[in-house]
């Protein structure tokens, strides 16, 4: 049961909501003259700025990416180990830092080596292979501390060195394959092969019946020649032959006994012309004194003379004529066996040429000239194959870095995967931010401009534009912005950052007015309207400056605070 103090306030609440219902919806009531004007459009006004003085900084903004500079994508020049099969990955890269000589991977348990170098790789590096990635080898083997000339040359000297150095990392130097020895052995009988069928051949052609006749010509021609030569010696060694010796010796026995003659002669002449002759007996006159004998008759004597020098000239003349004879028969011999000498000699050269013609066209000959080819052909190949044959580098054991030491960015390949693509990207150890802008900004841009890069909130880093690339598919220019100082940037590594890039600022505070606030007139002359009043304007030209933002540098009638209008009613 209420009291009457309860249904006064009942009555009262109730009072209070009607009076609030009806107050609300005659708020809502509007007669159509108040809804006219309700809608009527606010009166026209200037929309102006404030002049303003400050340093303008003209900056194109940059959105990009932080991360390791100089990318590079590591990728094998061909198989890892002597065989063909597939290779795979038994050692993953791993992320960090690489210096020369590092073993990257293992492809198939053998080692992927990197090294400083220009020229990549790009073949096998057999014995004797030439070239600048031979001699980039051994450029970074002396610097690792191996003793080998840079020649140029895959030589003895440097394979040594490679052995060298896979041994002091605990692997073999690559080896002749199984199927490169038995290439070799292949190559090697065949050579001895092509030897003994040349031998059979060269046999069968010496004795061959068709050339025997021939052989047996030539044999007697040159023992014939061999004669004829013994003859024409042996008679140049003698003066004379033994019947010429005879008549010599019996024509100097004749001179001789012609000489013992004559001094017979003459000494009995010599001795009778001494002697007187007795005169015959008579009684000698007292009166008369010695008697007188005549001379001795040597008429006798003389004629012996005479005949026996004449004897002497005979068998003088005689002996001359035997020298002479003899004289000439030695050089008739002489010409007689040197003819002789000649003869043999040709029947020889004659034998021969016949034997040689007979061989040529011999089927034999055939036979022996392809055994020749044959073995000429077998010892190229043995040859050409063991110049290449030993110790070498396969393509895919060596990466050939642009620098080091240089940092393994990020791994493309596990463990147990085909090595069928880039192994992994190295980078340097500095950082870099990678954006792009449009070709119009990137018109207003240039290396060396310097920047302001924002890896995060409150926080500024220095750096400068190293590098603009080419417009892509879409029209946008990549930007390459390098920051001043690496500190602290590590653990912003792949985050996204804002670069602005200083492409002009004023040297001290000038005038700003917004750029909208300018118009150029007919006369190409730049003004702005200043509000003098409300409602009211005046024009001031202005010489305009650095534009950057927006804002626009202006010289003139102008001072801070004045207001200029940026778009009348």
């Amino acid at each position: 049961m209420r009291t009457p103090r309860g249904k006064l306030l009942l009555v009262l609440a109730v009072v209070l909501v009607v009076a609030g219902a009806g107050w609300g919806v005659s708020t809502q009531l509007r007669s159509p003259a108040d809804e006219a004007a309700v809608r009527k459009p606010p009166r026209p006004s200037l929309v102006t700025a404030p002049v303003e003085r400050r340093k303008l900084v003209s900056t194109v903004v940059v959105s990009g990416t932080l991360e390791y500079g100089s990318p590079y994508p590591m990728s094998l020049a061909g198989v890892v180990g002597g065989s063909e099969t597939a290779q795979r990955a038994t050692r993953a890269p791993r992320r960090g830092m690489i210096a020369e000589g590092a073993v990257v991977m293992e492809v198939n348990g053998r080692p992927v080596f990197v090294f400083s170098g220009k020229v990549p790789m790009h073949r096998s590096l057999l014995p004797g292979a030439k070239g600048a990635d031979v001699k980039q080898l051994q450029r970074a083997l002396r610097r690792l501390g191996y003793r080998t000339p840079v020649t140029g040359v895959f030589d003895q000297a440097t394979i040594a060195a490679v052995s060298r150095f896979y041994a002091r990392r605990g692997y073999e130097a690559q080896q002749p394959t199984l199927e490169m020895r038995q290439r070799s052995d292949d190559l090697r009988r065949a050579v001895q092969t092509a030897q003994e069928v040349l031998v059979t051949e060269r046999k069968a052609l010496d004795q061959g019946m068709d050339v025997l006749p021939l052989n047996v010509r030539l044999a007697n021609a040159r023992r014939d020649l061999k004669e004829a030569r013994r003859a024409l010696g042996s008679a140049r060694a003698q003066d004379h032959t033994t019947e010429d010796e005879a008549k010599v010796e019996a024509a100097e026995s004749a001179v001789r006994t012609a000489e013992e003659r004559l001094l017979t002669a003459e000494r009995e002449l010599a001795q009778a012309s001494a002697t007187p002759t007795p005169a015959p007996t008579s009684t000698p006159s007292p009166s008369a004194g010695a008697p007188i004998e005549p001379p001795a008759d040597t008429r006798l004597l003389e004629l012996r003379v005479a005949n026996a020098g004449a004897d002497l000239a005979a068998a003088r003349s005689a002996l001359k004529r035997v020298l002479e004879e003899a004289g000439i028969a030695r050089d008739k011999r002489l010409t007689e066996l040197e003819k002789n000498v000649r003869s043999a000699r040709e029947a020889v050269v004659t034998a021969e040429q016949t034997l040689r013609q007979a061989r040529q066209l011999s089927p034999v000959r055939l036979k022996v000239a392809n055994a020749q080819r044959d073995l000429a052909a077998a010892q190229a190949l043995l040859a050409e194959f063991s110049r290449t044959y030993g110790t070498t580098i396969p393509p895919g054991e060596i990466v050939f870095l642009p620098k080091l030491p240089a940092r393994l960015h990020r791994a493309t390949v596990k463990a147990g995967e085909l090595v069928d693509r880039p192994i992994a990207t190295v980078t340097s150890s500095t950082f870099v931010v990678s954006g792009s802008v449009d070709a119009a900004e990137a018109g207003r841009l240039k290396t060396g401009l310097k920047a302001t890069i924002e890896p995060e909130a409150g926080r500024t880093v220095p750096g400068t534009v190293t590098s603009l690339g080419g417009r892509d598919a879409k029209g946008a220019v990549p930007v390459m912005i390098t920051p001043a100082s690496m500190k602290g940037l590590k653990k912003l590594a792949d985050a996204p950052v804002t670069v602005r890039v200083t492409i002009g600022a004023t040297d001290k505070e000038v005038l700003v007015v917004p750029a909208a606030a300018v118009v150029t007139a007919a006369d190409g002359k730049a003004r702005v309207q200043v509000e003098t009043a409300p409602d009211q304007t005046t024009e001031v030209e202005v010489r305009t400056g650095l534009a950057a933002d927006g804002a626009v540098e202006v010289t003139g009638d102008l001072k801070p605070g004045d207001l200029v209008v940026i778009n009348s009613a």
